[in-house]
């Protein structure tokens, strides 16, 4: 059982102690959805191993509180331990951490100033296809209505606006295959690519500022594959190229870019995201980044899950305790203090104390 009363640094030890790699989240989605089905001010529903508790107290407005239960595979990282004021163990910072607040916030704030969301889902850390919120947008969109959401994945307890969208094309050179031994009857698509490689290097990424917060974009080759056998010319070869692009552009902007850029070569998609503006013109958005963000807010520069916030037509910001840079490392760990913190900092925005 999870005890919701204990304090949150002990609580997030109790989550990272339930073992909750992508796929085998049950034990602890049941665990979840016991304790929050013990709270008489909540409604909660289930879809697989992804839990929606939601308050229906009338108020005008409703915010969305959201993160993942899994983590990536166990690197010999569980149970938790806990060293000078740092909590070590797998999905201590991303995201059980941000989690433990969640559930806090969830079992404490009853007379909140907005109606309140909670969605605890699973799959997070593997392929799009199986992301349980995704799964809950398109099964049951209703239960995550609201006109703004956090995502408490970790952000080192600084607000992070929107995100990034990513596309990834493979850029393709070629030639004529010949045999290397008369390799002038032929065009080596290997050297063709290196066209590409100088349009890379000359390329200049946009930093532009979208709803008060710069982003930087980024156009980098990520692999390359060519060449048939060691005596053959290649006529074939191909430059995987990774777009990360601002959230003032579509995705279908962001592909007319890349085949502006690459014009002369076969440039094809194979997988793509879209961006999400951080909305911080929103009034509840001004507010929380006012109350919990002292009025300070960065831009995401990466993607997450409130694109598919922005996909239904809700402004979303990325909040949390623990580092990024700490996420799938066996050495995982966050600050016990700032766990405590995001928690007071949420509980003060939600019911007005700040």
């Amino acid at each position: 059982m999870l005890d919701l009363t204990a304090d949150v640094r002990d609580l997030t030890a109790r989550l990272v102690d339930i073992e909750s790699v992508s796929g085998a989240e049950k034990p602890l989605a049941d665990a979840v959805e016991a304790a929050l089905r013990s709270l008489p001010h909540l409604t909660v529903t289930r879809d697989g191993d992804a839990v929606v508790a939601r308050t229906e107290l009338g108020r005008a407005s409703r915010v969305v509180l959201a993160g993942h239960i899994d983590t990536v595979p166990t690197a010999d990282n569980v149970p938790s331990r806990v060293v000078d004021g740092r909590l070590y163990g797998c999905g201590a910072s991303d995201m059980k951490s941000g989690v433990a607040v969640q559930l806090r916030l969830a079992a404490t704030v009853t007379e909140p100033r907005h109606d309140l969301t909670f969605v605890f889902y699973d799959c997070e850390e593997v392929e799009a296809e199986r992301n349980g919120l995704r799964r809950l947008a398109a099964r049951h969109p209703e239960w995550l209505r609201g006109d703004f959401a956090v995502l408490l994945e970790p952000t080192g307890g600084q607000i992070e606006g929107g995100c990034q969208g990513t596309m990834r094309v493979e850029v393709t050179a070629r030639g004529v295959r010949a045999h290397s031994a008369r390799s002038w009857m032929g065009r080596n698509a290997i050297h063709e690519a290196g066209r590409i490689l100088d349009v890379l290097r000359a390329y200049t990424p946009r930093q532009p500022e979208v709803d008060g917060l710069r982003y930087h974009e980024g156009l980098n080759a990520v692999g390359i594959t060519g060449g048939v056998a060691g005596n053959v010319v290649p006529d074939v070869c191909v430059v995987t190229v990774n777009y990360r692009f601002a959230p003032d552009r579509t995705l279908q902007e962001a592909e007319a870019h890349l085949r502006e850029v690459f014009d002369g070569f076969d440039v094809r998609v194979t997988d793509a995201a879209a961006a999400a503006r951080p909305g911080l013109d929103h009034p509840t958005a001004a507010a929380f980044v006012a109350s919990v963000g002292g009025g300070q807010a960065r831009a995401k520069l990466g993607w997450t899950d409130v694109a598919r916030m922005a996909e239904l037509g809700i402004p979303a910001v990325n909040y949390g305790p623990g580092e990024p840079t700490l996420a799938h490392t066996r050495d995982e760990w966050v600050d016990l203090e700032q766990v405590a913190a995001a928690e007071r900092r949420m509980a003060a925005w939600l019911t007005g104390a700040s």
